[in-house]
């Protein structure tokens, strides 16, 4: 196929996919090796980069697809109108970042970082699709082990889990910890003085 119209290929076919295509996919379904289709995939890229387009061809979940440019999204979500019953609760945030982060994890273990029953909240994370069942504790009960799933890297907009951030990157300097001790040294000596007061 002509080099032109493999891109016109490759792009109408990203148009209609729901979820991001592999590159095997693409190349299967346009009959051209690998190689070529990640080619044309790249050289789309940059011409919707260069022409200023309003969506771009991301890589998300080890695949391909069209979406909207980050730059217009006040206006794209000011057209799709999500309501705020699709947002997660803070409690659910919290629980898919230790999955995130500690995959493969147990319910157990979330409970016991999150210092409350997580029940709910990772059944609700397993029915919009962000956590799965990825295998089983060896011990009492084999309890089930969660991880996160394609759709939560499509999601957040990455390739693979080695791109989130670092946890280093939301945890108070060197700095910070000290003013916190000193703080709490403080009132420590504070209510040692009261108490001595009073007696």
């Amino acid at each position: 196929m002509e080099r032109t119209e493999l891109g016109r290929t490759i792009e109408a076919i990203l148009l209609v996919a729901v979820e991001p295509l592999p590159p095997r996919l693409l190349a299967e379904l346009v009959e051209e090796p690998v190689e070529r289709v990640e080619e044309v995939l790249g050289e789309l890229a940059l011409s919707y980069e260069r022409e200023r387009r309003g969506f771009g061809l991301a890589r998300i979940a080890g695949g391909a697809r069209l979406q909207t440019h980050p730059d217009l999204a006040p206006y794209v979500e000011r057209f799709a109108n999500r309501e705020v019953s699709h947002r997660l609760s803070t409690a659910a945030l919290e629980t898919l970042a230790i999955v995130a982060y500690r995959q493969p994890v147990s319910r157990g273990q979330i409970s016991a970082l999150r210092g409350v029953n997580v029940d709910g909240v990772t059944r609700l994370l397993e029915q919009r699709g962000y956590i799965a069942v990825v295998g089983h504790a060896e011990g009492p009960g084999q309890p089930a082990l969660f991880g996160t799933t394609d759709l939560f890297l499509e999601r957040l907009g990455l390739d693979s889990l080695e791109q989130l951030p670092a946890v280093e990157d939301f945890l108070p300097g060197p700095e910070v910890a000290g003013d916190l001790e000193r703080d709490l040294q403080s009132a420590l000596g504070l209510g040692v003085e009261a108490a001595s007061d009073d007696t």
